[in-house]
């Protein structure tokens, strides 16, 4: 597989398939493909389905394959970013935000991701559940807004508002920080909690969450 990126802030990831290659994908994401690609819908079977139902995709995914020579098939982001071409390996999985996987080729297993310490999954702004990406191939993940990276060492932590954790290695883990002090709770405006991410691994923070600029356009909508 061939791939390229284009179009940011509402990008588009372009792929091209020999014949017989494969790639995965959420329902409805496809934009555009020559004629030769072939879809199928599966659900692959309850405990999957559940699973993706849970992490925040749809039940059944889609799969394209290019039949009688090459093929292309294009993949756009659902909201103003970016889309990161990632690398899964069998000992380098990711885990993503809900939402957050867009496109993969076949090697790649899409599962949930429960967090470690149940207080992370209810205050950290991700919810419970966030999606895992496990297996061997490339994957198409949506990151809301611009991208910044980190690479924590092991132990190293990073307190982030929440929602702005948009990827990061299945090494790390999360957990919460709760804001001290009334007046900065009730004044400064950043929430009760804040979410902590401890290395060891890499961390994609995203500048503008879907929850974030939602707030902001609502703000600012004549009231009835």
């Amino acid at each position: 597989m061939r791939y390229e990126i284009k179009g940011e802030p509402m990008p588009v990831a372009i792929c091209t398939l020999q014949n017989g290659e494969t790639l995965n994908c959420e329902g409805g994401a496809m934009s555009w493909m020559t004629p030769n690609m072939k879809m199928e819908t599966s659900g692959g079977g309850a405990g999957k389905m559940f699973g993706r139902l849970f992490s925040g995709e749809s039940v059944f995914q889609n799969r394209y394959t290019a039949q009688g020579g090459e093929g292309m098939i294009a993949f756009a982001s659902s909201f103003p970013g970016s889309i990161r071409a990632v690398e899964i390996t069998p000992d380098h999985p990711v885990i993503v935000q809900k939402k957050g996987y867009l496109a993969s080729e076949a090697g790649v297993e899409l599962s949930v991701s429960f967090q470690r310490k149940g207080m992370a999954g209810f205050f950290g702004g991700e919810g419970f559940i966030m999606q895992k990406l496990s297996g061997h191939g490339t994957a198409f993940v949506e990151i809301d807004g611009s991208t910044v990276e980190y690479v924590l060492a092991p132990g190293q932590q990073l307190i982030v508002n929440t929602g702005n954790v948009a990827m990061m290695d299945a090494t790390c883990s999360i957990d919460i920080q709760q804001v001290h002090g009334v007046k900065n709770v009730l004044f400064g405006g950043e929430g009760l909690f804040n979410t902590v991410v401890t290395g060891p691994g890499k961390v994609l923070l995203q500048t503008m969450p879907m929850s974030g600029l939602a707030a902001a356009i609502s703000a600012v909508l004549p009231k009835k």
